[in-house]
């Protein structure tokens, strides 16, 4: 008898369909084609296992099965379960009436106990796609998958379960998430608050402007100034997640099996910090099983790099096309996969070897010109694509004991997601356009224009400083960021001036001293 159960797989983040044909036999081999890895090719050991522990006989006949479309690669255990339940119903030990309403996914144990696995949110998408009614996924999945509507999504915890569903002699209800009341109760949930930091003004202000604007943002200051705990709050004042970010980036961390078990939707933007020894790979993506990497994993949320010059130069020089295209493509010779990286680049850094150039109080040990080689570990073109660089000094003494509480990290985010909405109103009617960092010469001309004083202050200022010519296009595009903080439709004076005071690199003397 031949039947067919429906499963799904995975490529990039995104699921395609895969139809399981079984057929059974009076011989007594047992094959499985359609390009199956090791991982699914051994799954005949879990499948005999898992039924005889489910009280039912394996049967000892014939049996091919052909997972189609049979000119792409199938990896994983997720298909245990789909196929386990075709051997079943192709040799008549379960009925099959309703088996193409459903899709299937789930490991088997050897005990027929489902596990989880990689993906169901994509698989659970591409189910509704298709039409399916109902779609079998392990217990530790159910909740994941259950936040996309209109499938009724049932979790099992064994193939009895799973086999007694399909048969109708279950009373297993679907699991049903209103994801809005749950963006609701936890989208302003944070473990860390702006309110507990003390001091450092001007540089909460700089994170404000970049978090404004979704600009890139460059920290530069001694060890103890505060640099890591305060990336760590940048999610607390970035706008919240909306429902379709929320579902793209929990399908990245779904595929990459970064969700803990009986997680739903992310309502969270991320916040990665590979440390500095992380591979181009890793960073970027791809291996012999394609994965996301860092930047597609810190998708619409932040990714932060700290002590930023000990990266190795192959691996920062990665960050260059993703920044500017917000997307990777990882092309190997058997694939050919694009994963979304639109993220906000934090990265911060000791101003010289030691640490302690600039410092207020600690002198600087460095050797003659040891700053400017420090710095030139980062390359132009890179430094190019980051809009803010600010230096921090350590907090003082009166600072760390005034009893105050700062500004809350919810005060300041009110006042960034006013502006974001300025941007996306401006922005409306541009392609691939949502905030001030993304505009190009073009839109600068029209919408970030200084006025003639503000046009003025920005000649001198970079004559003076002896500025670079990259630092031109930053400038603005962070003004006009700051002139929407302040609800103002033209760029003046005052927003140039505290634009230009956020390019510390882009001083021709910074660092000759050494």
């Amino acid at each position: 008898m031949l039947t067919k159960t429906y499963s799904a797989s995975i490529l990039g983040i995104d699921a395609f369909p895969v139809t399981i044909e079984t057929d059974s036999d009076r011989g007594s081999m047992f094959s499985i084609v359609g390009l199956p890895d090791t991982a699914v090719k051994e799954s005949l050991q879990r499948m005999v296992s898992a039924i005889t522990h489910t009280g039912i006989r394996f049967p000892h006949r014939g049996l091919t099965i052909n997972l189609a479309p049979a000119d792409v690669k199938k990896e994983g255990s997720a298909f245990d379960l789909p196929m386990a339940i075709g051997v079943l119903t192709a040799t008549q030990a379960i009925p099959s009436e309703h088996l193409s309403d459903y899709m299937i996914m789930g490991e088997l144990s050897l005990d027929g106990s489902v596990l989880p696995v990689k993906g169901a949110l994509p698989m659970a998408v591409k189910a509704r796609e298709m039409g399916f009614k109902r779609l079998i996924v392990p217990e530790a999945n159910v909740t994941e998958a259950a936040v996309v509507n209109k499938v009724e999504v049932f979790g099992v915890k064994s193939l009895a379960e799973a086999i007694a569903l399909i048969s109708d002699n279950s009373d297993l209800e679907p699991v049903r998430i209103n994801t809005r009341e749950l963006f609701a109760a936890e989208a302003a949930n944070f473990d860390f608050d702006f309110s507990e930091v003390k001091g450092q003004d001007s540089v909460k202000r700089a994170l404000e402007v970049a978090c404004a604007g979704g600009h890139n943002i460059l920290m530069i200051g001694p060890p103890g100034s505060g640099k890591s705990m305060m990336a760590k709050r940048i999610p607390s004042i970035l706008p919240p997640l909306g429902l379709a970010e929320a579902l793209e980036t929990t399908k990245i961390h779904s595929v990459a099996g970064k969700l803990s078990r009986g997680s739903m939707l992310m309502t969270r933007r991320p916040f990665r910090t590979p440390h500095h020894t992380v591979s181009p790979v890793a960073l970027v993506g791809g291996g012999a099983s394609p994965m996301p990497g860092e930047i597609s994993l810190a998708h619409n949320g932040v990714l932060f790099l700290d002590e930023f010059p000990e990266f190795p130069r192959q691996v920062l020089e990665v960050l260059r096309q993703p920044i500017e295209d917000r997307i990777i493509t990882v092309a190997r010779a058997k694939y050919t996969v694009d994963y979304p990286a639109s993220f906000m680049l934090v990265a911060s850094m000791n101003p010289c070897p030691c640490g302690y150039y600039g410092h207020p109080t600690k002198a600087c040990t460095c050797a003659p010109g040891a700053v400017n080689r420090y710095m030139n570990r980062i390359s132009g073109p890179l430094l190019d694509r980051i809009d803010i660089q600010v230096e921090i000094q350590p907090v003082g003494f009166d600072d760390m004991a005034d009893k105050t509480p700062s500004e809350s990290s919810a005060a300041i985010r009110e006042r960034v997601v006013r502006a974001r909405a300025v941007q996306q109103l401006r922005f409306q009617g541009e392609k691939g356009i949502y905030c001030n960092a993304q505009m190009n010469s073009r839109l600068l001309h029209k919408f970030a224009w200084p006025d003639e004083e503000g046009l003025a202050k920005l000649k001198e200022r970079m004559t003076r400083l002896n500025m670079s010519a990259r630092a031109f296009d930053r400038i603005l595009r962070v003004a006009r960021t700051i002139a929407d903080l302040d609800g103002s439709e033209s760029v003046l004076a005052v927003h140039i001036a505290e634009a230009i005071g956020y390019r510390s690199l882009d001083r021709a003397n910074y660092g000759s001293t050494f």
